[in-house]
């Protein structure tokens, strides 16, 4: 009987991973494409701008943040806990006068910063917003009312603490202040200086409701 000879199949070779190895520093890219979407809106940053920030391709992207969504999503997480995390701070303020103050201010500072793109990320990207990007935008809306309702929730306190007049509609103010507080983001990414935009707090300030 003749002997089987045996032959060897050449040793298959590893497949190429798909797209670029993750060898690049997720923090510093999500970094830069919270730039991007701040100075662009959602639907105004497209995936070849954001690969181009990046300096990575889309499959990478992909693979380390998700789609263009979940990318944006994680941006606005980074956006809110740290750029715009002077919001809540400015909440710690004894006087619901003194919070306005503070967050307006420094609102003026944080927008006419010019080590970022001007203006709120949140107003900005629900600026730009179409009818493709719904979820997207829903999600902008909640981010404002929350907004709202932190502020409301606050001149609750400060009423109950005899700090604002009973006569005082806090839903109505808080929405006043979000009204300037939008309006001076939209100001600044128009090239609204920070002295322009200073003024626009004091003439606020000036309005604000007393006893008499």
């Amino acid at each position: 009987m003749n002997d089987v000879v045996k032959i060897e199949q050449p040793a298959k070779k590893p497949a190429k991973p798909r797209g670029r190895p993750l060898a690049f520093n997720q923090e510093e890219a999500l970094d830069k494409a919270l730039k991007v979407f701040w100075a662009r809106g959602y639907e105004g940053a497209s995936m070849a701008e954001l690969t181009e920030a990046l300096g990575i391709n889309k499959p990478s992207i992909y693979a380390a943040f998700g789609n263009k969504e979940e990318l944006f999503r994680k941006a606005l997480a980074r956006y809110t806990s740290g750029p715009a995390a002077f919001v809540k701070e400015a909440m710690k303020e004894p006087t619901a006068h003194q919070v306005v103050e503070k967050f307006l201010m420094q609102a003026v500072d944080f927008f006419s910063d010019k080590n970022t793109p001007n203006g709120c990320m949140i107003v900005q990207g629900a600026l730009t917003c179409g009818q493709g990007s719904g979820a997207i935008q829903q999600e902008l809306i909640a981010y404002r009312s929350n907004f709202e309702a932190s502020f409301t929730k606050r001149f609750e306190l400060a009423k109950a603490q005899g700090d604002l007049p009973q006569h005082v509609n806090t839903k109505q103010l808080a929405k006043y202040i979000a009204t300037i507080h939008q309006g001076m983001s939209v100001q600044a990414t128009s090239g609204a200086t920070r002295e322009e935009l200073k003024a626009i707090v004091e003439m606020a300030l000036k309005n604000w409701p007393t006893s008499h």
